[in-house]
């Protein structure tokens, strides 16, 4: 038997879609001047950055900041400075564990 569809929910086996977030894609379009499409998608790519493994995060900041002309030294305490403020804060991490993300 199918589960019947809710109002404002998603079955569990449908991957998440802006119309999950319906009531934060209406808040958007009433204060801002996004169009609907243009907030579903701003709410989908934010999700998505809060999404990203902590592995991942390191490894994209390491090579953005190297790319800035950084030395290591500045980037990795800059990232474990950067980590606490995460939407999903990871447990701290040392610089030595920083650089063993990056470098293996």
């Amino acid at each position: 038997m199918l589960e019947q569809h809710r109002p404002g929910r998603v079955p569990p086996s449908t991957p998440p879609t802006a119309t999950s977030h319906d009531d934060l894609i209406d808040h958007l379009v009433r204060s801002t001047a996004l169009r609907r499409g243009e907030a579903a998608r701003v709410v989908l790519d934010v999700l998505a950055y809060f999404d990203e493994r902590t592995e991942d995060y390191v490894r994209r900041r390491h090579r953005e900041l190297q790319s800035g002309g950084l030395a290591n030294a500045e980037i990795f305490e800059r990232i474990a400075a950067e980590l606490p403020h995460r939407a999903v804060a990871p447990p701290e991490l040392s610089l030595r564990q920083l650089r063993r993300i990056v470098y293996g």
